[in-house]
């Protein structure tokens, strides 16, 4: 079932290379949407896909990242509006 998600990531994740991370393996689940370094320090990604594809995204950002320090993460879901076309990286 497709959704939309919008997670607010929180810890040591700018300058980690996140974005690029976070981008690669939404690209490689088919999901679109964006990330996006937010100026409290914190990380925004809001995609939209298949919930099982989101949830892989999600334990990627807790677990994958070995470079960054994930203190908290914020998930609030959605309905699936179809609103982007592809993954991007927002600056």
């Amino acid at each position: 079932m497709k959704k939309f998600a919008h997670i607010r990531v929180y810890g040591i994740v700018q300058g980690v290379g996140m974005r690029y991370s976070t981008y690669r393996k939404a690209t490689a689940l088919s999901l679109t949407g964006y990330v996006k370094n937010l100026s409290d320090g914190s990380v925004e990604i809001k995609t939209e896909g298949e919930e099982k594809d989101i949830m892989a995204l999600i334990d990627y950002i807790r677990t994958g990242l070995h470079w960054a320090q994930v203190d908290d993460m914020d998930v609030t879901w959605g309905e699936y509006k179809g609103k982007y076309n592809d993954f991007d990286i927002k600056y």
